[in-house]
């Protein structure tokens, strides 16, 4: 029997379509789990790559949920924190970016409880409880793609406390060094905090907060080519960024931010466009909030 929905999907705290199995069993969560030289790789490197999460016939899904969501003509736009046909600050190149999305459409709602997803994330946060912050799309077109700036994904999060984030982000094409993959600073996790670049503007604006010896290690990013339906999770410390798309394919991806239960709000005024505040030190909860784990 088809779940009747409202148009608001961050009414449901719980998945609302059969895209996603949720198991049963522990033997059944158990094949999800990442191993301990895995998790060791993260907390050394400061990111994990190449983890499994979607079948191919889930990344037709949301490729078809992608079209509906990058309409501007879509009456369902008031429910995303931020959409931006193109924000890049390159008058000859495109970035989609936008926010908010699970809101809108079934298979974007229910790939935050994938399970796929969701037993690493716990992992990675020290087997901590999962609750959603936000999610992103970040699309380039094929042959003049924008890039997205070298930066650490807390500089932008510090409304929130204490620092215990993850962010996935997953490939709904195949990232090539070609298509603008991402690329990481190995052990860049290490630096400590940094001061924040415009995200979509020029690729180096991060060396202005950098020291020497930083600035030599971005000649020495590793890029993360991955078929599509695959995970890299990665540090909210990680330096990270991701080139322009030359090629003739595009590169469309999504990203789920999480924190650990028990982040608290460092900001009395609003998180998130149109999500109501929480005063300073409440915890984050509820509606927007979801527990996934």
């Amino acid at each position: 029997m088809q779940m009747q929905l409202s148009g608001d999907l961050s009414d449901y705290s719980h998945p609302v379509s059969e895209m996603f199995h949720v198991p049963i069993t522990a033997e059944e969560w158990d094949q999800y789990k990442l191993t301990k030289d895995q998790v060791a790789f993260f907390n050394e490197n400061g990111y994990l790559s190449g983890i499994k999460v979607l079948e191919e016939w889930q990344v037709d899904q949301l490729n078809t949920e992608l079209l509906e969501i990058m309409d501007v003509n879509n009456p369902n736009h008031h429910l995303l924190y931020e959409f931006h046909s193109n924000e890049s600050t390159d008058p000859d190149k495109v970035l989609f970016h936008a926010l908010g999305h699970w809101r809108m459409t079934p298979g974007f709602h229910d790939v935050l409880w994938n399970p796929a997803f969701v037993v690493p994330a716990s992992q990675l946060l020290g087997n901590k409880g999962v609750r959603f912050w936000h999610d992103q799309l970040f699309c380039k077109p094929a042959k003049h793609g924008g890039v997205v700036a070298w930066h650490q994904d807390y500089s932008y999060w510090t409304r929130t406390r204490p620092m215990q984030h993850l962010t996935a982000w997953t490939g709904l094409d195949d990232a090539t060094i070609e298509n603008g993959c991402l690329h990481y600073i190995p052990a860049s996790h290490k630096w400590g905090y940094l001061d924040k670049p415009v995200l979509t503007g020029e690729m180096e604006g991060l060396k202005a907060f950098l020291d020497e010896r930083q600035q030599e290690r971005l000649k020495d990013s590793v890029p993360i080519e991955m078929k599509k339906g695959y995970t890299t999770f990665h540090h909210p410390l990680l330096v990270h960024g991701s080139f322009e798309n030359r090629s003739a394919i595009p590169r469309r991806a999504f990203v789920i931010n999480v924190f650990a239960d028990g982040t608290v709000s460092d900001s009395d005024e609003s998180l998130l466009e149109g999500v109501p505040a929480f005063k300073k030190g409440k915890k984050l909860e509820g509606r927007f909030f979801p527990l996934l784990t």
